[in-house]
């Protein structure tokens, strides 16, 4: 079977590979730069969403990414972390909850560079915080962790108690093969990000320079995905989740250069 690669240079126009998504105020537009996915002003009554990726059509079984391989895009973001909301990122998932048909649900896998603003609150990975600009990874699709969850279920109650969740989090931590790091860089200015996903692990880059290693790496098939939106998550590990929308009063982008896939 012939292995997908992918070479982008966006400021020469967006191909048909692409599947786009835009949703309430958001917009795609080719600029000389690149590739501009933005909101405008929105709404926390409407979803805003600028998206492309290449499975949305696809059956989850069909997504077109296994390792090993390696995604590099250059990127920009119209406001640095804190002043961003919402969230945004490039990267490899699984898309786990399919509303379009065909209709499916999954477990979560995911190994990109995510953004989550000030308005969420989701603290996989100990001693990181719930929010912010990320690299990251998580497979809850590992043996070790299907084979534990019920019991993570039955002791979810005492992940209420800090002590206890400081004790009991890691072993849930480590059994879905959560990582993250937050990106100690500008999200205004040019950076080029790396994800170099093998069989065994998965590592990210920063201009070249190794941030983040995992010694677990999703086995796939995964799909790409680039996209900025208006919604926020707040998630405990005991069970508390709110998701909801926020609003934007000033228009929000991602520009990507170029993107390559090999």
């Amino acid at each position: 079977m012939t292995r997908p690669r992918v070479h982008a240079r966006f400021p020469d126009g967006l191909s048909p590979y692409w599947r786009r998504t835009t949703s309430g105020s958001a917009f795609l537009q080719i600029r000389a730069s690149g590739l501009l996915l933005g909101n405008h002003r929105a709404s926390s009554q409407d979803y805003t969403n600028a998206q492309i990726d290449d499975y949305q059509a696809l059956l989850r079984q069909d997504f077109p990414w296994r390792p090993p391989l390696r995604l590099s895009i250059r990127a920009r973001f119209s406001h640095n972390s804190g002043h961003l909301t919402g969230t945004t990122g490039f990267g490899f998932w699984n898309h786990p909850l399919r509303l379009a048909r065909p209709r499916s649900l999954a477990l979560p896998q995911a190994l990109w560079f995510f953004y989550a603003g000030p308005d969420s609150d989701m603290p996989l990975a100990m001693n990181q915080p719930g929010w912010g600009w990320k690299a990251s990874t998580i497979d809850t699709r590992t043996g070790r962790f299907l084979a534990h969850a019920p019991l993570f279920a039955l002791t979810s109650p005492l992940l209420r108690v800090p002590r206890l969740c400081r004790s009991l989090w890691p072993s849930v931590q480590k059994a879905a093969a959560i990582a993250e790091k937050l990106v100690p860089a500008s999200m205004a200015e040019w950076h080029v990000y790396t994800i170099d996903w093998q069989r065994a692990r998965v590592c990210f880059y920063l201009d070249g320079r190794l941030l983040l290693e995992s010694d677990h790496a999703p086995a796939g098939p995964l799909g790409l995905v680039i996209w900025i939106d208006n919604q926020f998550l707040q998630f405990a590990p005991w069970g508390r989740i709110r998701w909801g929308l926020v609003q934007k009063k000033e228009a929000q982008w991602l520009e990507i250069d170029w993107l390559a896939v090999e």
